[in-house]
């Protein structure tokens, strides 16, 4: 007998259909030139060289260094995804979450744990011994994460703005 020939019974299940559409994802050419972007692109730089400096060094000898270690990377990671997700656009694709509250929620803790964090970092640099390499690297991370806690600061208060526009606009519709 010819296998060609030979037809199985067996039918695959079905799946429910998914109202997910397959179109890529857009590119926000613009959103670098704005100042939310800049300042997200400068928190992820800025962030990156605080961890990598103090990662670079004896940090786990120093308790407050792994809290400096543990804001750094945590931010940082969270703003490369909401980075990520403002380029490719997911945020108009995905309208439930509430982004403008997101991204406020996310930038006031980043401003106030990365001030605490640029503070020990600071406080830090007097535990290694001058003109050494852990001493170089803690002084310039302190010096990066107050660049970054500044960065923070600045999309808080953008995000502090969108948020009330988007607050009073859906006020004004009720």
């Amino acid at each position: 007998m010819d296998r060609a020939a030979v037809v199985t019974s067996r039918r695959t299940p079905t799946l429910p259909e998914c109202s997910i559409s397959t179109s890529t994802l857009a590119f926000d050419r613009h959103l670098t030139t704005t100042a939310k972007g800049l300042l997200l692109m400068a928190e992820i730089v800025f962030g990156m060289l605080v961890w990598i400096l103090v990662g670079g060094t004896d940090y786990f000898q120093l308790s407050a260094l792994c809290w400096v270690m543990f804001v750094a990377v945590l931010f940082w990671v969270l703003t490369v995804g909401l980075f990520v997700i403002y380029l490719t656009g997911v945020h108009h694709r995905i309208p439930q979450v509430p982004w403008t509250t997101l991204s406020l929620c996310l930038n006031c803790s980043a401003t106030v744990l990365y001030l605490v964090t640029a503070v020990v970092d600071a406080l830090s640099v007097n535990q290694a011994i001058r003109g050494r390499h852990n001493y170089n690297c803690w002084a310039t991370s302190a010096f990066f994460a107050c660049l970054t806690t500044v960065c923070y600061t600045g999309s808080t208060y953008l995000s502090y703005y969108s948020w009330k526009l988007t607050e009073e606009g859906q006020l004004s519709h009720h």
